[in-house]
């Protein structure tokens, strides 16, 4: 058994409200234990002993919607090359969304998803299943049998179900199967010909625009549906004032459900657009800055539960073109946890709260081991120095896809050391 002893870290682990210096020791795969306390039997017999002052330590991040190429589009990204994108921003848990080419709507496909993570990545890659077959929104997929081969959630990737008939059953299987639902909510009709936040910034580069109500729409009609069926619900991506409304008065109320949001949300705003920066093109579009505002207030005070990283690769086929025709998405699992650091910073959102928006939060609302230094977890764990600056370059980027909102950002906050069950995936 090799014993590694992390002494002189400020340990921040939310799953047990912890934010203090101390010593992490682990046993090769799992947390012996972690804390101020942790060293008062004194170090085991042969330890390694790193000194980590100045450094925290935090539960590996677990990012709760992550596109991969792999199958079909493997030249944009691949299951092995997106994990090691993972490993670098200290992401330690991906869930994977079920838009690949086929679908991930059957056991088979998410039994190859499983074997190829188990064969090819350096960190826990967990399928999502798709709610409907082939992404169609009509036919349900087989909820039980896909929860019994690996699938951890139900969601139609960057898609929204428009039929509430549908919904509703989606909802109610998920319920008889203890799964969570994890959708967007964008009206495909309000949305249809938008490109952009609808407002003035839109009007003066003359793009369509996509109003606030085509996100608040479909929110209402899934919350609506959450508490008549009583089933676990996870608005994925919301990006709008409106929205973190009408979460905390369904949670008010007693429904079952969270919200999610990108970073790009609580980071940027629609005047980061500039002109026609194709990046910048995302789905949901980067709002206005009463909408970022709003959505930091909302993570402050825990109406907004998980943030991720929304990690979409593109070629640069895809978005070399004029911003109109380019494709929505930014890859992000390499700066999630700087970008979301800089509310830290500024002083915005307390870091507790952040690395359980990162972490134990999505950990838990999915079910999965992980986001946790409790003693007897896996070893996933991440050194950071919170204080160190760096600059985003594309040419440091791990991804297959370049696609970054944050190319020559300076960032505050760099991920040393990750590990997955106590072994080193990635060492700056």
């Amino acid at each position: 058994m090799s014993v590694t002893v992390f002494h002189n870290a400020r340990i921040v682990d939310p799953s047990r409200n912890l934010d203090e210096i101390g010593t992490v020791i682990t046993d090769g795969t799992a947390i012996i234990a972690a804390g101020s306390a942790a060293l008062n039997q004194g170090a085991p017999e042969g330890a390694t002993v790193i000194d980590c002052s100045g450094k925290a330590i935090l539960p590996g991040l677990v990012d709760a919607r992550v596109h991969i190429g792999e199958p079909g589009a493997e030249h944009r990204e691949t299951i092995a090359s997106a994990s090691q994108a993972a490993a670098a921003g200290g992401v330690t848990s991906i869930i994977m969304m079920p838009d690949t080419d086929p679908v991930i709507d059957d056991v088979a496909l998410v039994e190859f998803v499983l074997r190829t993570a188990r064969d090819t990545a350096v960190v826990n890659v967990f399928p999502a299943a798709a709610i409907t077959c082939g992404l169609e929104g009509k036919e349900m997929t087989e909820f039980g049998l896909l929860r019994e081969a690996g699938a951890v959630a139900f969601t139609e990737g960057r898609k929204t179900i428009a039929n509430s008939q549908t919904m509703r059953r989606a909802l109610t299987y998920a319920r008889d199967f203890g799964a969570v639902i994890d959708h967007v909510t964008q009206d495909p009709h309000l949305s249809a010909t938008g490109v952009m936040n609808e407002g003035l910034f839109a009007s003066w580069l003359g793009l369509s625009g996509i109003p606030r109500e085509a996100e608040l729409i479909p929110l209402e009609r899934d919350l609506l549906l959450a508490r008549l069926t009583r089933s676990n619900y996870h608005a994925a991506t919301l990006s709008t004032a409106m929205s973190m409304q009408a979460i905390a008065r369904a949670k008010a109320d007693g429904a079952k459900v969270t919200a999610g949001a990108s970073i790009a949300s609580l980071s940027l705003n629609e005047n980061d657009v500039g002109e026609y920066r194709t990046f910048f093109r995302l789905t949901p579009p980067l709002r206005a800055e009463e909408d970022r505002l709003a959505m930091v207030e909302a993570l402050r005070d825990g109406t907004l539960d998980i943030l991720v990283s929304s990690h979409d690769p593109q070629d640069v086929d895809t978005k070399r073109l004029p911003f109109a025709d380019a494709e929505p998405g930014a890859i992000g699992l390499e700066t999630l946890l700087s970008a979301a650091l800089r509310l830290y910073h500024n002083g915005d959102v307390p870091l507790l709260r952040i690395v359980d928006a990162l972490s134990s939060a999505p950990a838990k609302r999915f079910g999965l081991s992980a986001g946790t230094l409790a003693p007897g977890a896996r070893a996933d764990l991440i050194l950071v120095d919170l204080e160190e600056p760096w600059v985003v370059h594309e040419r440091d980027i791990r991804s297959r896809s370049k696609n970054t909102c944050f190319e020559g950002a300076r960032l505050q906050g760099k991920v040393l050391q990750t590990l997955v069950a106590g072994r080193t995936v990635h060492q700056a």
